[in-house]
């Protein structure tokens, strides 16, 4: 205990003892310890008058501003003033609805893929030679440089519809001899191997704008991972982020099923144009090639590739098979929707939208008895093919739109595919549109890669 001095004399330290019930008990000096009741007294009074303000402020608030609260999902708006009586309005909440869910559906595949054999139906497509423009000899100036698509004029245009013998632009153009590449280049050991191929699956992946994708190898056939080409065409980027992400190709150049293929001199600064060149000119870049089947990046391969080929192309008896929109089926809510979601510039998408309009592009109706599709607007991420020529011709007339106009290829493909059949009455090409659902089952959907700006 310390110690005071006071008057020549030592006294213990003053202070206040309570008990164990809070009252106060004597010191040692006989002195009645003050009780803490009165404390407790002096902050009640304090909290009842924070409360009463507090109170008093809201009642005011309501009074002057009115106040909107939301029970069991309604909303209340809740006027007070005075001298008036309470008005009361509920309204239902206008709450978003929710996005459709889309889900696989059963689709017939065989179980197996032993004892597949080609129908020859298959040869009696419509039979034509097409060669295809490899070099341009045009005089060129600061308006008009050598393009990987060409300068195809509007005549030439007009006549590549006709399922004839002929030679039309797809691609790969080069310029006068001395210039540089127009783009796409390959190394001589891919070109190589690409020309073995009869049966290709193919992606890509360029400005790293998805991962890695394997297909799921348990549900791949032996017969399959011996005579299929898995090809994934990357940029040098996109090959950089695989590796630093710990999935560098091995000496023989694969990454599980997928044959890494690496694509310099990118044709075209829009990434989403480049991978338009994968995806519709297969049949340029693997020669030998009789199928392919191409899948966008963001789809992982859940199903044997042969199997997929007997049940939309042989068992239908079609050259060319793409699922339809989930849930656009004309060109006009399509170009809405590109527009409201500002995928593209709305310029661009005007100019090419009214020239199809001109060229006698209608609008969609399910009631016609006569419409030769289930749908004008496809899900274009899966496309199986055989390599014949009105199958092949239609691939490069799709391309030529998608150099020509927007890389939005859902805005062209309805147009491309009926001014084709009208050009061609008598040999028009068997596509066989097939339901969106039916996709689904055959790969799993991920989101693309979420890119980081700069």
């Amino acid at each position: 205990m310390a110690l005071y001095k006071q008057s020549s004399e030592l006294l213990p330290e003053r202070r206040i003892l309570v008990g164990p019930d809070n009252k106060s008990v004597d010191n040692d000096y006989g002195q009645k310890a003050t009780r803490r009741r009165k404390l407790g007294r002096f902050s009640g009074r304090r909290l009842l008058f924070w409360v009463f303000s507090s109170a008093t402020f809201v009642s005011i608030c309501l009074a002057v501003f009115g106040l909107k609260i939301i029970l069991r999902g309604e909303t209340a708006d809740i006027i007070l003033s005075v001298g008036e009586e309470q008005k009361v309005s509920t309204d239902r909440i206008k709450r978003t609805p929710r996005r459709p869910r889309f889900v696989p559906c059963k689709v017939g595949l065989l179980d197996s893929v032993d004892d597949l054999v080609e129908p020859k139906e298959i040869t009696s497509f419509a039979d034509f030679s097409l060669q295809f423009v490899d070099r341009e000899e045009i005089a060129l100036n600061d308006s008009s440089y050598p393009r990987f698509g060409g300068h195809q004029t509007l005549e030439e245009r007009e006549q590549s519809f006709l399922g004839k013998n002929q030679t039309i632009h797809c691609g790969f153009v080069k310029g006068p001899e001395g210039f540089p590449s127009t783009g796409f280049d390959l190394d001589t050991k891919d070109k190589e191997f690409m020309t073995t191929c009869i049966v290709v699956v193919s992606s890509c992946i360029f400005g790293s704008s998805d991962f890695l994708r394997r297909p799921t190898s348990k549900m791949i056939s032996g017969y399959s991972k011996k005579n299929v080409c898995f090809v994934m065409f990357v940029d040098e980027q996109t090959l950089s982020k695989l590796k630093s992400e710990g999935s560098a190709p091995d000496d023989s150049g694969y990454i599980g099923l997928w044959r890494i293929v690496v694509v310099r001199n990118l044709p075209y600064e829009d990434m989403r144009k480049t991978g338009k060149v994968p995806k519709f000119l297969s049949h340029r870049l693997f020669p030998s090639s009789r199928y392919s089947v191409w899948l966008d990046s963001k789809l992982r391969l859940t199903t044997d590739p042969m199997l997929i080929i007997e049940y939309f192309l042989w068992r239908t008896k079609s050259e060319y098979a793409i699922s339809n929109h989930y849930t656009r089926h004309c060109v006009w809510d399509e170009v809405l929707q590109n527009k409201r979601l500002n995928k593209y510039n709305h310029t661009a998408i005007d100019e090419q939208f009214n020239f199809y309009q001109s060229d006698g592009l209608t609008k969609f109706d399910p009631q016609d008895p006569n419409t030769p599709l289930p749908s004008y607007v496809p899900e274009g991420s899966f496309i199986i093919r055989a390599h014949t020529p009105m199958s092949n011709l239609f691939s490069c007339l799709w391309f030529n739109e998608v150099d020509r106009f927007t890389s939005r290829d859902q805005l062209s493909f309805g147009y491309t595919f009926l001014k084709l059949k009208r050009m061609n009455p008598h040999k028009g090409l068997m596509l066989n549109m097939f339901k969106d659902c039916e996709r689904r089952s055959l790969a799993k959907l991920f989101h693309h890669r979420v890119v980081s700006p700069p």
